[in-house]
């Protein structure tokens, strides 16, 4: 687990692990969506443009799901909290929802191929993911439950996932913690001499606590790494993706008689399976508090993307051929 890179010198700032993963998923991905691009356009310029305005509505998003979902917790009484996204707090589903109704304005707006564009965007979108879910486990969200499995992970004193087993969590069902701590491992007077109940940070630990939490009993208990689950499955599906779309490139009447081969179908099958996948490693998961009927609404969106995905297949599965853009850009008849 390493949330924090490094510090610049000379500066209180920090290059956060979380935030370059995202980076180099949304390079990676613009590159790969611009490379595939040019079977349907001459000017891939257009795929870049599209990507940026989906990053940028995707982080508001993301920032929006997280605060309508932690609400109450973290941001009631603070509400100037709600703009330092630079202390973390993304949804991945909230950032998908608004970035692709951001793209398809944007592509319906230039009058561009919607559909071949989504199929493009969304093989760039699962390599992002390979990514981010990487950038996950850097900064120790997004954790899973308590395994006993030789691949199963440990994270260090104080993070999310040791906070979390060592308090009891109520909107998870649980009562109890998971790892019992002695009293004496909370309470303590900070910096500025204000005395504090929580867990005591690592610093206020002597040497013989120290070895407890980082070798003892008292260490985190082992969990499923859900982010490289996520990760793995992310790499699966962008190669599927891929061949999927392969397949009904080339304008072919042996393609025109293949179910489900026309344009918006890799786009609407990507819903699919992230929604399947999502709602799936839910239950691996032990960070996201339990909605409706032991549900977390990660897995009530997810349920959602597997309906409005199948739904869009189908429809456009009785559509004709995306039209190409009218002033030239792009190519006809792919």
């Amino acid at each position: 687990m390493f949330p924090e890179l490094f510090r610049i010198p000379f500066t209180q700032l920090t290059i956060k692990s979380y935030g370059l993963m995202l980076v180099i998923g949304f390079l990676a991905a613009v590159a790969l969506a611009k490379r595939l691009s040019r079977r349907i356009t001459s000017n891939p310029q257009i795929i870049s443009d599209v990507a940026l305005y989906g990053l940028i509505a995707g982080v508001i998003g993301a920032r929006i799901f997280y605060v309508v979902h932690y609400f109450k917790e973290k941001f009631a009484g603070h509400l100037l909290y709600i703009f330092a996204i630079w202390q973390g707090g993304l949804e991945f589903l909230g950032g998908i929802i608004l970035a692709i109704a951001a793209v398809i304005f944007y592509l319906w707006h230039r009058k561009l191929p919607i559909r071949r564009c989504l199929d493009i965007l969304a093989i760039g979108v699962m390599l992002a993911v390979i990514f981010g879910r990487i950038g996950c486990l850097l900064n120790g969200c997004c954790f899973g439950k308590p395994t006993n499995l030789p691949w199963a992970i440990r994270f260090p004193y104080g993070s999310f996932a040791y906070r979390s087993q060592v308090y009891p969590n109520l909107e998870r069902g649980r009562s109890q913690p998971q790892l019992i701590l002695p009293t004496e491992f909370f309470g303590y007077y900070d910096d500025n001499g204000v005395w504090n109940q929580d867990l005591k940070p690592v610093k206020y630990l002597n040497w013989q606590q120290k070895e407890m939490v980082e070798k003892g009993p008292y260490r985190c208990l082992p969990v499923h790494p859900t982010q490289l689950y996520l990760s793995a499955v992310a790499a699966i599906m962008c190669a599927l993706l891929y061949f999927f779309w392969r397949s009904y490139q080339d304008d072919t009447s042996q393609n025109r008689k293949l179910l489900f081969r026309k344009p918006g179908c890799t786009f609407g099958l990507a819903i699919v399976l992230y929604g399947i996948t999502r709602f799936l490693v839910e239950f691996l998961r032990d960070d996201s508090p339990f909605e409706f009927d032991g549900l977390t609404v990660s897995q009530i969106m997810s349920i959602v993307m597997v309906i409005l995905g199948v739904v869009l297949i189908l429809i456009f599965e009785k559509m004709g051929q995306d039209k190409p853009e009218p002033h030239g850009d792009l190519q006809k008849n792919i």
